[in-house]
C-alpha cells in the first residue's frame, strides 16, 4: 500500500498552490531585471499551461506593476491566454486564399467535431480551436495547423479522421508530412 502511495504521489500533477510557489521562485530571480514582464509571463504560461488570474496578480505585485498593465500585455499578445488550452492547438487559416478555397466550411467542421467555438477548449482538454490569418501556404489552401503540423487542402469530410489521429497518438502529433491525408 505505501509503495502505491509513493508511486502515485511521485507522478501527480502539481496543484495550483505548488505552481504558484514555483512562480514565486521565478519572480525572486526576475524582480530587479528590467523588462522582465514578458519573459515572466512566458515562464508562467509554460508552467500553468495558461495564465490564471492568481498568477497575474502575483506577477503584478512582485514586479511592482499595476495589474491593469500586466493584464493589458496578456490581452495584447495572442501568444498569451487566460483560458486553459488543450493538449493540441488546432488553428484554421482564415487568410484570403484559405477563406476563398473553403476555410469557412473547414472551420465549421472543426467546431462541430470538437463541440467548441473559436477560442474554446474541449472539456477533456485535448483540443483548443483557434483561427490564423496566414500560414504561408496559400497555394495549398485551405490549410490548418495542429500544433506544428501543417495539413493542406483540408476538406470538411476529412476533419474527423485528422482529429482521430491526434486522439490516438501519444502526444507527438506526428511530423506534419501527411499533407492533410492521414
Amino acid at each position: 500500500m505505501s509503495a502505491e502511495l509513493t508511486a502515485s504521489s511521485a507522478c501527480h500533477e502539481a496543484s495550483e498552490e505548488e505552481l504558484l510557489a514555483q512562480l514565486d521562485d521565478v519572480l525572486a530571480d526576475y524582480q530587479s531585471v528590467p523588462g522582465a514582464l514578458i519573459p515572466v509571463l512566458q515562464i508562467a504560461q509554460a508552467m500553468f499551461g495558461y495564465l490564471p488570474e492568481a498568477a497575474l496578480r502575483r506577477i503584478s505585485l512582485a514586479l511592482g506593476k499595476p495589474y491593469s498593465e500586466v493584464a493589458g500585455v496578456v490581452g495584447f499578445y495572442s501568444f498569451f491566454t487566460t483560458v486553459p488550452r488543450g493538449k493540441h492547438l488546432v488553428r484554421v487559416c482564415m487568410g484570403t486564399a484559405c477563406y476563398v478555397r473553403g476555410g469557412k466550411p473547414v472551420l465549421q467542421a472543426f467546431k462541430d467535431a470538437l463541440g467548441v467555438e473559436v477560442g474554446e477548449t474541449t472539456s477533456d482538454r485535448m483540443f483548443s480551436l483557434d483561427v490564423g490569418r496566414c500560414f504561408g501556404a496559400c497555394g495549398l489552401a485551405p490549410v490548418i495547423m495542429i500544433d506544428e503540423d501543417v495539413h493542406q487542402r483540408v476538406k470538411p469530410s476529412k476533419v474527423g479522421r485528422i482529429l482521430d489521429r491526434y486522439r490516438r497518438e501519444d502526444g507527438s502529433g506526428g511530423n506534419g508530412a501527411n499533407g492533410g491525408n492521414p
